[in-house]
């Protein structure tokens, strides 16, 4: 007998019909002698809902708290559901919220981190021969505040919950057939990928990729949890992520993603002095901002250019940051550009491949599409463009890199949620 943990998305648990569809997937692969705990995201448009119930009770800024205590409701009634439409089919289950589950998190509201899984109360469930079912994207706080992990919660959840248990796969269900060379909905002939290497997973949800969240992979990758994505609206093989993945003969680019929430933030007249880009990217750390592509130009009496990437939805604080720093580094202008976006290209035989730079440039720049930007690491290169050209570039590298095919890909429904 196998232990296998197996979350589903807000989408694929949209609906009583879907719920009820989920039941009967999971009781199958319970009578194939598998021991099974599953991880649940609220459903459908639950969260959005409730975020403008909140908005509409008090606009603007509301308390970190009390939208924890409401966002965690979501999932609260999904696992209550679902257990319920298990029990309907005859086999016996049982329903925890994520404190109950024993996730002990940081005391932080709103994008938690797990500290530690005390899974007892779930092994008691298991051996006496339920089906658990575990509320994502949440925890409690040694302090006993209830709190939720951000974006991608429930994947986080489901990996690091597989690794507290040991068990012997995670499956993460989703709404397209497992993980692709692109965005299907971009590119209809993405090749669906067998298998993939945890590195470059992570490469591409750090850089766009929707599916898995980049906390749930590092999850994965430090605990070595066998992990498979799959579609919650068909029976076809996922993908596997795993330390090592196979290369394909002649495919040198495993991926392509991309990343809409992009702005350029660009500090002109920056004085040539030490210690002058310390001060500025130590105060926008401060301010929990990330940045990522970074690019100085050259010294010109005495000063220079410094240009760097954040968050759209950051962009604004960091001008802020960047105003009130003003006085003390003595810069001549900021100025914010957005209406960007950053395509990269994943793959691990990119490092053995020196052409692989030339042809994204060429292909890029064969659209008229000006570059503004490029980073690049051992597995991966990133060039930042003008966001009305994107599904353009995509799907020209798509095909630049031989990963087109002759099968549309499936899409079973709207992206999950959590």
């Amino acid at each position: 007998m196998s232990l296998i943990v197996m979350k589903f998305g807000g989408s694929s648990v949209g609906d009583a019909e879907r719920m009820k569809r989920v039941a009967s997937r999971i009781v199958e692969k319970k009578k194939q002698g598998h021991q099974c705990v599953v991880v649940v995201s609220a459903m459908g448009d639950t969260t959005d809902e409730l975020i403008d119930l909140a908005e509409q009770i008090m606009p603007g800024k509301r308390p970190d708290r009390e939208m924890d205590m409401l966002l965690t409701t979501g999932e609260q009634i999904s696992i209550a559901l679902l257990s319920m439409a298990i029990q309907s089919l005859g086999e016996p289950a049982i329903s925890y919220t994520g404190w109950q589950a024993g996730m002990l998190t940081e005391p932080v509201h709103g994008k938690a981190r797990i500290k530690d899984i005390q899974p007892e109360r779930i092994q008691f469930a298991l051996e006496q021969g339920n089906i658990v079912i575990v509320a994502g994207f949440q925890g409690m706080s040694e302090e006993g505040q209830i709190t939720t992990l951000g974006r991608g919660g429930s994947d986080t959840t489901a990996v690091a919950l597989a690794a507290a248990i040991k068990a012997d796969l995670c499956e993460i269900y989703t709404d397209v057939d497992g993980i692709y060379s692109t965005d299907p909905r971009v590119v209809k002939v993405a090749r669906k990928l067998n298998e993939i290497s945890y590195d470059e997973m992570l490469e591409l949800a750090h850089l766009g990729a929707a599916v898995l969240h980049p906390r749930a992979v590092e999850y994965a990758k430090h605990y070595q949890v066998p992990l498979v994505v799959r579609s919650s609206f068909t029976n076809n093989e996922g993908t596997f992520v795993k330390e090592e993945a196979q290369m394909e003969q002649g495919i040198v680019v495993r991926g392509i993603a991309y990343d809409k929430n992009v702005s350029r933030i660009s500090i002109l007249g920056v004085p040539e002095k030490v210690g002058q880009l310390a001060k500025v990217f130590s105060a926008l750390a401060e301010e929990g901002i990330d940045v990522d592509i970074i690019v100085q130009s050259g010294v010109m009496d005495g000063a220079a250019d410094t240009s760097f990437t954040v968050s759209s939805f950051d962009s604004e604080r960091a001008m802020e940051v960047i105003s009130r720093i003003q006085p003390d580094i003595g810069f001549r202008e900021a100025v914010s550009e957005g209406n960007l976006v950053k395509v990269s290209i994943v793959g691990a035989g990119m490092v053995s491949n020196p052409g692989v730079a030339a042809k994204m440039f060429e292909t890029i720049s064969a659209l008229g599409v000006s570059i503004n930007m490029v980073s690049t690491s051992e597995i991966k290169m990133s060039c930042v463009i003008d966001s009305s050209r994107l599904n353009e570039v995509i799907q020209a590298l798509h095909t630049a890199y031989g990963l087109d095919t002759d099968v549309q890909a499936f899409v079973g429904g709207p992206a999950e949620r959590r």
